[in-house]
This record gives C-alpha cells, sequence and structure tokens, in this order.
C-alpha cells in the first residue's frame, strides 16, 4: 500500500529538517496557508452558483479591475493571518500599503507576501487560477515590522509555493529542500502528497509566452523566440507553445513536463510587467530548487533588491539550459 503523507506531516518533517529547536510557527504558518487554499478552492469552485464571477467595480493599486474573487480571496488569507501570530506583518498585490499586525495581538517572526488570486482575468471563462506567496524571517529587531523587512532579495525566502485551482486543487511548496506538490482529496479535505521531489526535465517541452508583444521585444528577445521555434537543430528542439495568461498555471505545467515562461520588458512596460516580492521570487526560489533558473535577462531573479513593495520585473524562468540560453541572446553574447 502507498504511504499517504498529509501536508500537514510533510510540513511538521520539513520544519524539523530546518532547526534544531522548531518552535512550530513556521508549520503552523504553512498549514494555515494550507487551509486558506482550501477555502479559496471552494469559492472558485462555487463562484458561478452564488454570484462571485465579474468585477466588484473597484481598481486595485496596480490599476487593474478587481474580480468579486480577487477580492474575496485577498480578504480570506488577511483574516486568516491577521491573528495567529505567525507573521508581523504581508504584502499583497491588491494592498495598496503593507499590512502591520496590530500591537493588541500577537506577532510572529515572518513576514508574509501573496498574490490571492493570479490570473484572475480568466475566472469568468473557468480557466485555471491560482495562489501564489512567498514567507522571509524578519530581520529588524523588536516585535513591530519595519519596511526593511519587506524590501528584499529573493535569497532570502525561507518558503515559496503556489496553489493552483483546477481539475484539482494542488498546493506546491518549497522550504529548501526539494520541491513537493500536495492534491486535495475532496472526500476527506486533506492535501496529500502527490508529486515528490519535483524536477523540471532538461528537455523544453513547452514555450510559454505572449506573441502578441512580439512587435514589441527588442531584436534579441525576438531572436530568442525564433531560434527557440524555427532554427535549433538538436534534442531539445521538440518545442510547442502553450499561454494560458495565469503565470501560476503556465509555470506548473512547464515545471512537470519542462519548458520555458518568458514575460520580459517590452516597449509598453519598459520595468517589465510581473511583481517581484510576490510572482518572480516565489517561482523563482521553487525553479531552482526544482532545478531550473530564473532571470530578468541581466540578473539571477533571486538576486534583485526590492526597492518597492509593488515592484516590477521582467521574468524568464524555467528549466535551466533555455534561461541561460536566454541570457546570451539577451546580452548579445549568442553571437560570440
Amino acid at each position: 500500500m502507498k504511504k499517504i503523507v498529509t501536508i500537514n506531516r510533510h510540513i511538521m518533517e520539513q520544519e524539523r529538517t530546518l532547526s534544531d529547536k522548531p518552535s512550530g510557527d513556521f508549520s503552523n504558518l504553512l498549514t494555515q496557508m494550507a487551509f486558506c487554499a482550501k477555502l479559496i478552492g471552494r469559492y472558485v469552485n462555487k463562484a458561478g452558483l452564488v454570484d462571485l464571477l465579474g468585477k466588484t467595480g473597484n481598481v486595485n493599486v496596480q490599476g487593474e479591475r478587481v474580480m468579486k474573487l480577487d477580492d474575496l480571496a485577498n480578504q480570506t488569507i488577511l483574516r486568516a493571518f491577521d491573528h495567529p501570530g505567525y507573521i508581523a506583518g504581508m504584502a499583497s498585490e491588491e494592498e495598496e500599503d503593507v499590512v502591520l499586525i496590530p500591537p493588541h495581538r500577537p506577532r510572529g517572526k515572518y513576514i508574509l507576501f501573496f498574490d490571492p488570486l493570479d490570473g484572475s482575468s480568466n475566472i469568468d471563462v473557468n480557466v485555471s487560477v491560482g495562489t501564489i506567496f512567498s514567507i522571509y524571517r524578519k530581520i529588524t529587531s523588536g516585535p513591530d515590522a519595519k519596511m526593511e523587512d519587506f524590501l528584499r532579495r529573493g535569497v532570502e525566502q525561507v518558503a515559496a509555493g503556489y496553489v493552483i485551482y483546477g481539475s484539482s486543487t494542488m498546493m506546491v511548496y518549497t522550504t529548501g529542500a526539494g520541491v513537493h506538490g500536495f492534491t486535495l482529496d475532496p472526500e476527506i479535505g486533506e492535501f496529500l502528497l502527490s508529486h515528490e521531489n519535483i524536477t523540471i526535465p532538461d528537455s523544453c517541452a513547452v514555450l510559454s509566452c505572449n506573441e502578441t508583444n512580439y512587435s514589441n521585444w527588442s531584436d534579441t528577445q525576438r531572436a530568442f523566440i525564433d531560434h527557440i521555434k524555427f532554427k535549433r537543430e538538436d534534442r531539445y528542439a521538440k518545442t510547442t507553445g502553450r499561454y494560458i495568461g495565469s503565470l501560476v498555471s503556465d509555470f506548473h505545467r512547464n515545471m512537470l513536463y519542462g519548458g520555458i515562461f518568458l514575460y520580459p520588458e517590452d516597449a509598453r512596460h519598459p520595468r517589465g510587467k510581473l511583481r517581484l516580492l510576490y510572482e518572480a521570487n516565489p517561482m523563482a526560489m521553487l525553479a531552482e530548487q526544482a532545478g531550473g533558473a530564473a532571470t530578468d535577462g541581466r540578473t539571477r531573479t533571486l538576486e534583485l533588491q526590492a526597492k518597492e513593495i509593488h515592484q516590477r520585473t521582467a521574468l524568464v524562468v524555467g528549466n535551466r539550459r533555455e534561461v541561460e540560453l536566454y541570457e546570451k541572446f539577451y546580452q548579445g553574447r549568442h553571437l560570440t
């Protein structure tokens, strides 16, 4: 009989490998995120039945129309973490400023970043969406979180992960000891280990990018795309184009099948479009832990220093061979 491992058990075992004196807070934090995933997954699955489709009429700090499920997912995570005492503060795609835990509530030693519902523009057409999260250890003294605790480099993450709400609900996470995936069994309401020690295949089976931006890309960026599509003559050459428009969905497929996801800077987004702290950094950590890589074209994503909570960045992430090849094209080194 196959060993049954719940996500709670796995998280506790992971914490014991990371610390000689585990406090339990880290395990509880990740377990609470798994609980949020169950709630949000239920909302997503019932959205068409309980009037949760469509827009709220509000615009978030990114200048994007807020979907009803965006708002509900955001409030679910905020309320789940504002009182247990695991964190000192959090930052969300949907909140203009950081959210500090008030003095009258217990505060912990971690900082939480999250995108409550990635790919929410796909909600109304029943395409897979997801939640992304990233966890840092607080670095300033005292119980209050300060801005220095938030403006960090991705290499400082202690955990990162995502939840994908599709034909099944899956939570995938890393604490720096490999990448592991758990599928929600709806009959018992538990996440069970289904994908242990995920590694990105060496072959680039999938190219994921929005090619309607092709004319806005630089000559070197277009040269890379053309090379992948038309000019390779090696054992990696069987690459197909697949783009969903949900970072979680595109990344999840590419991590399992092998592939590269690109959202580089372009004429309309000179700094890139994706957010560094709660989109690019967690995906970069997961990719590296699965044997892949992530870059903005010049710098390893995890080495980028955040200067703003909602800082944008270019992101190229996936199997290491193609990411390194992109850097060569981007920097003009493929000609030498």
